[in-house]
């Protein structure tokens, strides 16, 4: 069985990596195409090197721009590689222009697509992402869930063929990745650190990569009395570079991090403030306090869990939720065993054309 894998940002390389070693271990063939969504070497070299990920066939490049010109830059391309391998399956991860550009062209070909964290609902129709995660279901013959309350999104609307509750793949990463970044990691020492004696932040969704939250986030970092580290991403460096922004003594902007040594600073951090929704599963199964730094999130179970705040983008209620932030209630298996991805290569290989 041959599968045409489609990886744009850090999320989805770091996700196909546990997907592609249980594909291998199947015997499923496997061509990667990596649309260039993400083509900082900080943000897409390094994983593929830290994690001994083989080469993408195919490497387009997307770059930057609009949702409509990534997707102008990304479909021909896709769909010269959905001629040439004749896949079985066309697989995509998350909710990314890349996700969205696969499921179009999958579609286009009529080939299947098989979409992985499928179900996912911030009910905000105002993030790209949402919109990305409800075409990507639509199109979608295999649906992979991470949750209960995944599958219930998509029985609402009136989504019931080819759903499958696995967990989530990047359970499988927190646990292949916390023993490697304990032995092999130096950051903590590297920027000056103590475990539990600092905030870990990210910011970098499109919503508050903006001028107004973006200078929101930073009064409110500089108005806290610890230690802040902040892996910026590129676009989100850039406006703060054009705005000259002051995230206040306290705070240490560096430059984008590998798994292994963003692995490392969260575990050991005393809370992290977030807007992404990976690091907002990642704090909960590493044990870490998360402040998310939304409205509105598709991962409400660590919410409920105890684990997680939602607090936007208002100063005064990100220091004080970053202030209170404790450890919540016992962790209970939120979103699978770590073994997601084997259940995935299982399921496609059994699911004829």
């Amino acid at each position: 069985m041959r599968l045409l894998t489609i990886v744009g940002n850090r999320p989805q390389f770091i996700k196909a990596w546990p997907f592609s070693r249980a594909a291998s271990d199947l015997g499923l063939e496997e061509a990667v195409l990596h649309t260039g969504q993400h083509y900082d070497a900080g943000l897409s070299d390094v994983f593929f090197e830290e994690l001994e990920l083989a080469p993408p066939r195919y490497r387009l490049a997307a770059g930057g721009g609009t949702a409509a010109e990534q997707l102008a830059a990304m479909l021909p391309g896709i769909e010269s590689a959905i001629r040439e391998v004749e896949p079985h399956w066309v697989i995509v991860f998350g909710d990314t222009n890349s996700t969205l550009a696969g499921s179009l062209a999958a579609a286009s070909a009529q080939t299947p697509l098989a979409h992985i964290e499928a179900g996912l609902r911030s009910h905000d129709r105002s993030m790209p992402e949402e919109i990305n995660r409800i075409l990507s279901d639509r199109l979608s013959q295999a649906l992979f869930c991470p949750s209960q309350l995944a599958v219930d999104n998509l029985a609402r609307e009136g989504i019931h063929e080819g759903v499958h509750e696995v967990g989530d793949v990047m359970r499988d990463v927190a646990d292949l990745v916390a023993p490697l970044a304990r032995e092999r990691s130096t950051a903590l020492t590297d920027h000056k650190l103590t475990r539990q004696g600092y905030l870990l932040l990210t910011v970098h969704r499109q919503a508050n990569a903006a001028a107004a939250p973006l200078r929101r986030i930073a009064t409110a970092i500089d108005e806290l009395d610890e230690p802040v580290i902040f892996p910026t991403h590129p676009r989100t460096r850039a406006l703060i570079d054009e705005l000259e922004l002051d995230f206040g003594t306290n705070a240490k902007l560096v430059e984008p991090l590998g798994l292994l040594d963003f692995t490392a600073l969260l575990m050991s951090a005393r809370a992290v403030l977030t807007d992404s929704g990976g690091i907002q599963k990642e704090a909960y199964w590493h044990g870490v306090p998360c402040v998310t730094l939304r409205d509105a999130t598709e991962w409400p179970e660590t919410i409920d869990a105890g684990w997680n705040e939602l607090v936007g983008t208002d100063p005064t209620a990100i220091t004080a939720a970053a202030a209170a932030a404790a450890p919540g209630p016992k962790r209970g298996n939120l979103y699978g065993n770590g073994r997601a991805a084997h259940s995935i290569a299982r399921v496609l290989a059994t699911m004829a054309r």
